[in-house]
Protein backbone atom coordinates (compact mmCIF):
# COMPACT_ATOMS: atom_id res chain seq x y z
CA UNK A 1 0.00 0.00 0.00
CA UNK A 2 1.28 3.41 -1.12
CA UNK A 3 0.99 5.54 1.89
CA UNK A 4 2.77 8.93 1.06
CA UNK A 5 2.26 10.96 -2.33
CA UNK A 6 3.87 9.57 -5.79
CA UNK A 7 3.25 9.51 -9.14
CA UNK A 8 3.99 6.69 -11.60
CA UNK A 9 3.37 5.17 -15.30
CA UNK A 10 0.30 3.60 -15.19
CA UNK A 11 -0.71 0.08 -16.44
CA UNK A 12 -3.42 -1.85 -17.96
CA UNK A 13 -4.54 -3.04 -14.28
CA UNK A 14 -5.14 0.60 -13.43
CA UNK A 15 -7.80 1.01 -16.31
CA UNK A 16 -10.50 0.65 -13.63
CA UNK A 17 -9.01 3.21 -10.75
CA UNK A 18 -8.23 5.59 -14.36
CA UNK A 19 -11.64 5.25 -15.38
CA UNK A 20 -12.87 6.26 -11.89
CA UNK A 21 -10.56 8.95 -12.07
CA UNK A 22 -11.98 10.44 -15.72
CA UNK A 23 -15.49 10.02 -14.58
CA UNK A 24 -15.48 12.64 -12.31
CA UNK A 25 -15.67 15.19 -14.82
CA UNK A 26 -17.17 13.66 -17.84
CA UNK A 27 -17.44 16.36 -20.16
CA UNK A 28 -13.84 18.05 -18.90
CA UNK A 29 -12.16 14.72 -19.33
CA UNK A 30 -14.30 13.40 -22.64
CA UNK A 31 -11.01 13.50 -24.79
CA UNK A 32 -9.02 11.81 -22.37
CA UNK A 33 -11.63 9.32 -21.62
CA UNK A 34 -12.11 8.60 -25.23
CA UNK A 35 -8.82 7.38 -25.66
CA UNK A 36 -8.64 5.16 -22.75
CA UNK A 37 -11.88 3.39 -23.44
CA UNK A 38 -11.00 2.52 -27.18
CA UNK A 39 -7.07 1.85 -25.98
CA UNK A 40 -6.60 0.67 -22.45
CA UNK A 41 -3.76 2.21 -20.51
CA UNK A 42 -1.24 0.45 -22.42
CA UNK A 43 1.50 3.12 -24.11
CA UNK A 44 1.53 1.97 -27.53
CA UNK A 45 -2.34 1.53 -28.19
CA UNK A 46 -2.97 4.76 -26.08
CA UNK A 47 -0.44 6.78 -27.85
CA UNK A 48 1.35 8.26 -25.23
CA UNK A 49 1.96 7.50 -20.98
CA UNK A 50 -0.52 7.84 -18.61
CA UNK A 51 0.73 9.12 -15.40
CA UNK A 52 -1.05 8.69 -11.92
CA UNK A 53 -0.49 10.82 -8.73
CA UNK A 54 -1.19 8.62 -5.74
CA UNK A 55 -2.31 10.57 -2.00
CA UNK A 56 -2.82 7.91 0.85
CA UNK A 57 -2.85 5.33 -1.22
CA UNK A 58 -5.28 5.98 -3.64
CA UNK A 59 -5.16 7.44 -7.32
CA UNK A 60 -6.01 11.10 -7.47
CA UNK A 61 -5.51 12.67 -10.47
CA UNK A 62 -3.77 11.62 -13.88
CA UNK A 63 -1.90 13.23 -16.22
CA UNK A 64 -2.30 11.81 -20.05
CA UNK A 65 1.58 12.56 -22.10
CA UNK A 66 1.16 11.38 -25.13
CA UNK A 67 0.80 14.09 -28.38
CA UNK A 68 -0.48 16.52 -25.81
CA UNK A 69 -0.12 16.51 -22.27
CA UNK A 70 -3.28 17.02 -20.35
CA UNK A 71 -3.50 17.27 -16.50
CA UNK A 72 -6.86 14.84 -15.07
CA UNK A 73 -8.36 16.17 -11.88
CA UNK A 74 -4.98 17.51 -10.70
CA UNK A 75 -4.91 19.62 -8.21
CA UNK A 76 -1.76 21.85 -7.05
CA UNK A 77 -0.25 18.99 -5.34
CA UNK A 78 -0.70 17.02 -8.42
CA UNK A 79 0.32 19.54 -10.70
CA UNK A 80 3.76 19.87 -8.87
CA UNK A 81 4.19 16.42 -9.36
CA UNK A 82 3.62 15.86 -12.99
CA UNK A 83 5.75 19.19 -13.62
CA UNK A 84 8.55 17.34 -12.11
CA UNK A 85 7.89 13.81 -14.02
CA UNK A 86 7.82 16.30 -17.06
CA UNK A 87 10.88 18.05 -16.48
CA UNK A 88 12.57 14.60 -16.20
CA UNK A 89 11.48 13.49 -19.38
CA UNK A 90 12.06 16.17 -21.33
CA UNK A 91 9.38 17.74 -23.80
CA UNK A 92 8.21 15.05 -25.98
CA UNK A 93 4.43 16.30 -26.67
CA UNK A 94 3.57 19.38 -29.41
CA UNK A 95 1.08 21.25 -26.85
CA UNK A 96 -0.14 21.30 -23.16
CA UNK A 97 -3.94 21.39 -22.99
CA UNK A 98 -6.66 21.05 -20.24
CA UNK A 99 -8.28 23.17 -17.54
CA UNK A 100 -7.31 26.55 -16.91
CA UNK A 101 -6.38 26.40 -13.36
CA UNK A 102 -4.34 23.20 -13.40
CA UNK A 103 -2.91 24.25 -16.92
CA UNK A 104 -1.75 27.24 -15.91
CA UNK A 105 0.11 26.15 -12.91
CA UNK A 106 1.68 23.55 -14.99
CA UNK A 107 2.82 25.94 -17.87
CA UNK A 108 4.11 28.26 -15.11
CA UNK A 109 6.43 25.13 -13.58
CA UNK A 110 7.44 24.03 -16.91
CA UNK A 111 8.14 27.52 -18.88
CA UNK A 112 12.03 27.82 -17.74
CA UNK A 113 12.92 24.37 -18.84
CA UNK A 114 10.73 24.11 -21.80
CA UNK A 115 9.56 27.92 -22.96
CA UNK A 116 9.34 29.56 -24.60
CA UNK A 117 5.90 28.54 -26.67
CA UNK A 118 4.81 29.39 -29.96
CA UNK A 119 1.70 30.47 -28.29
CA UNK A 120 -0.53 30.87 -24.97
CA UNK A 121 -4.33 30.83 -25.44
CA UNK A 122 -4.57 31.09 -21.75
CA UNK A 123 -8.80 31.37 -21.65
CA UNK A 124 -10.20 29.01 -23.54
CA UNK A 125 -14.32 28.96 -22.76
CA UNK A 126 -15.65 25.37 -22.48
CA UNK A 127 -19.25 25.45 -23.50
CA UNK A 128 -21.86 22.42 -23.50
CA UNK A 129 -25.72 21.88 -24.88
CA UNK A 130 -27.41 18.92 -23.80
CA UNK A 131 -30.46 19.64 -26.30
CA UNK A 132 -31.28 20.55 -29.87
CA UNK A 133 -31.07 24.40 -31.14
CA UNK A 134 -34.38 26.14 -30.05
CA UNK A 135 -33.53 29.21 -32.06
CA UNK A 136 -31.62 27.61 -35.05
CA UNK A 137 -32.75 25.86 -37.53
CA UNK A 138 -30.02 22.97 -38.41
CA UNK A 139 -28.87 22.54 -42.01
CA UNK A 140 -30.46 19.77 -44.21
CA UNK A 141 -27.85 19.83 -46.31
CA UNK A 142 -24.97 18.78 -43.82
CA UNK A 143 -24.37 15.10 -43.68
CA UNK A 144 -22.04 12.59 -42.19
CA UNK A 145 -18.36 12.42 -44.65
CA UNK A 146 -18.02 9.02 -46.50
CA UNK A 147 -15.12 6.63 -46.87
CA UNK A 148 -14.64 7.35 -50.35
CA UNK A 149 -14.68 11.27 -49.45
CA UNK A 150 -11.27 11.87 -48.02
CA UNK A 151 -9.99 13.65 -51.28
CA UNK A 152 -12.63 16.34 -50.87
CA UNK A 153 -12.38 16.41 -47.04
CA UNK A 154 -8.64 16.43 -46.59
CA UNK A 155 -7.93 20.04 -47.84
CA UNK A 156 -10.22 21.45 -46.13
CA UNK A 157 -9.38 20.16 -42.45
CA UNK A 158 -5.52 21.08 -43.23
CA UNK A 159 -6.77 24.32 -43.87
CA UNK A 160 -8.51 25.15 -40.69
CA UNK A 161 -5.33 23.10 -39.10
CA UNK A 162 -3.21 25.74 -40.69
CA UNK A 163 -5.48 28.43 -39.78
CA UNK A 164 -6.34 27.53 -35.90
CA UNK A 165 -2.42 26.15 -35.20
CA UNK A 166 -0.42 28.23 -37.08
CA UNK A 167 1.10 25.50 -38.50
CA UNK A 168 0.23 22.71 -41.19
CA UNK A 169 -0.30 19.40 -39.87
CA UNK A 170 1.66 17.79 -43.48
CA UNK A 171 4.66 19.41 -41.88
CA UNK A 172 7.02 16.70 -40.48
CA UNK A 173 6.05 13.55 -41.47
CA UNK A 174 4.35 14.43 -44.29
CA UNK A 175 0.78 14.83 -42.80
CA UNK A 176 1.21 10.67 -42.40
CA UNK A 177 -0.60 10.78 -38.52
CA UNK A 178 -2.89 14.09 -39.36
CA UNK A 179 -4.40 11.96 -42.17
CA UNK A 180 -4.87 8.86 -40.26
CA UNK A 181 -6.62 10.68 -37.96
CA UNK A 182 -9.27 12.25 -40.05
CA UNK A 183 -9.45 8.96 -41.70
CA UNK A 184 -10.61 7.61 -38.44
CA UNK A 185 -13.07 10.29 -38.07
CA UNK A 186 -14.62 9.74 -41.15
CA UNK A 187 -14.32 5.84 -40.89
CA UNK A 188 -16.21 5.97 -37.25
CA UNK A 189 -19.02 8.62 -38.50
CA UNK A 190 -18.07 11.35 -36.80
CA UNK A 191 -17.32 13.75 -39.75
CA UNK A 192 -19.59 16.23 -40.75
CA UNK A 193 -19.75 18.79 -44.08
CA UNK A 194 -21.84 20.75 -46.37
CA UNK A 195 -20.50 20.47 -49.40
CA UNK A 196 -21.75 22.04 -52.82
CA UNK A 197 -20.11 21.47 -56.20
CA UNK A 198 -17.36 19.06 -54.62
CA UNK A 199 -16.51 22.21 -52.25
CA UNK A 200 -16.52 21.97 -48.67
CA UNK A 201 -18.70 24.79 -47.20
CA UNK A 202 -18.91 24.12 -43.82
CA UNK A 203 -17.16 21.31 -41.66
CA UNK A 204 -17.03 20.01 -38.02
CA UNK A 205 -16.10 16.52 -36.23
CA UNK A 206 -16.95 14.89 -33.18
CA UNK A 207 -13.12 14.66 -32.07
CA UNK A 208 -14.10 12.65 -28.78
CA UNK A 209 -16.65 10.86 -27.67
CA UNK A 210 -18.33 8.86 -24.66
CA UNK A 211 -21.61 7.40 -23.70
CA UNK A 212 -21.60 10.45 -21.06
CA UNK A 213 -20.19 13.35 -23.51
CA UNK A 214 -18.84 14.25 -26.60
CA UNK A 215 -16.81 17.11 -27.90
CA UNK A 216 -16.70 19.09 -31.08
CA UNK A 217 -13.60 20.23 -32.96
CA UNK A 218 -12.55 21.26 -36.40
CA UNK A 219 -15.62 23.60 -36.77
CA UNK A 220 -14.69 25.93 -40.35
CA UNK A 221 -16.26 27.53 -42.73
CA UNK A 222 -14.88 27.78 -46.40
CA UNK A 223 -13.54 31.61 -46.13
CA UNK A 224 -15.80 32.57 -49.49
CA UNK A 225 -19.13 31.58 -47.29
CA UNK A 226 -18.81 33.44 -44.45
CA UNK A 227 -20.78 35.69 -42.70
CA UNK A 228 -23.97 33.45 -43.97
CA UNK A 229 -24.64 32.21 -40.90
CA UNK A 230 -23.60 28.00 -41.82
CA UNK A 231 -21.54 28.19 -38.74
CA UNK A 232 -24.76 28.60 -37.16
CA UNK A 233 -26.62 25.60 -38.96
CA UNK A 234 -24.05 23.99 -39.44
CA UNK A 235 -23.26 23.77 -35.96
CA UNK A 236 -27.17 22.91 -35.02
CA UNK A 237 -27.45 19.95 -37.65
CA UNK A 238 -24.09 18.13 -35.89
CA UNK A 239 -25.34 19.08 -32.71
CA UNK A 240 -28.43 16.98 -33.71
CA UNK A 241 -26.54 14.49 -34.94
CA UNK A 242 -24.38 14.27 -31.51
CA UNK A 243 -27.27 14.28 -29.61
CA UNK A 244 -29.03 11.43 -31.51
CA UNK A 245 -26.57 9.31 -31.83
CA UNK A 246 -23.12 9.66 -29.49
CA UNK A 247 -23.91 11.19 -26.26
CA UNK A 248 -26.66 12.99 -23.70
CA UNK A 249 -24.34 16.35 -23.52
CA UNK A 250 -22.30 18.44 -26.39
CA UNK A 251 -19.10 20.51 -25.76
CA UNK A 252 -16.60 22.04 -27.18
CA UNK A 253 -13.77 24.91 -26.61
CA UNK A 254 -13.20 27.77 -27.86
CA UNK A 255 -10.68 30.80 -28.01
CA UNK A 256 -11.36 33.47 -26.35
CA UNK A 257 -11.07 36.50 -28.83
CA UNK A 258 -13.06 34.50 -30.78
CA UNK A 259 -15.86 36.23 -30.62
CA UNK A 260 -18.14 35.97 -33.38
CA UNK A 261 -17.62 31.98 -32.92
CA UNK A 262 -18.44 32.09 -29.21
CA UNK A 263 -21.64 34.17 -30.02
CA UNK A 264 -22.85 31.53 -33.14
CA UNK A 265 -22.53 29.03 -30.56
CA UNK A 266 -24.73 30.54 -27.59
CA UNK A 267 -27.18 30.91 -30.71
CA UNK A 268 -27.20 27.55 -31.24
CA UNK A 269 -27.67 27.21 -27.32
CA UNK A 270 -24.43 26.17 -25.98
CA UNK A 271 -23.39 27.87 -22.77
CA UNK A 272 -20.43 28.77 -21.08
CA UNK A 273 -19.33 26.25 -18.13
CA UNK A 274 -15.70 26.41 -17.81
CA UNK A 275 -12.27 27.07 -19.08
CA UNK A 276 -9.06 25.84 -20.74
CA UNK A 277 -5.76 26.54 -21.62
CA UNK A 278 -3.93 25.73 -24.28
CA UNK A 279 -0.16 26.00 -24.83
CA UNK A 280 1.60 25.54 -27.95
CA UNK A 281 4.93 24.50 -29.10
Amino acid sequence: MLTQTTTRVLEPSDLDAALEVLGREPVENAFVTSRVQVAGLDPWRLGGEMWGYYADGRLRSLCYAGANLVPVCADADAVRAFADRARRTGRRCSSIVGPAEATRLLWRLLEPSWGPARDVRSHQPLMVTEQSSAEVRPDPLVRRILKDEMDVIMPACVAMFTEEVGVSPMAGDGGLLYQARVAELVGTGRSFARIEDGKVVFKAEIGAATARACQIQGVWVDPEFRGRGHSETGMAAVVDFALRDIAPVVSLYVNDFNTAARAAYRRVGFREVGTFMSVLF
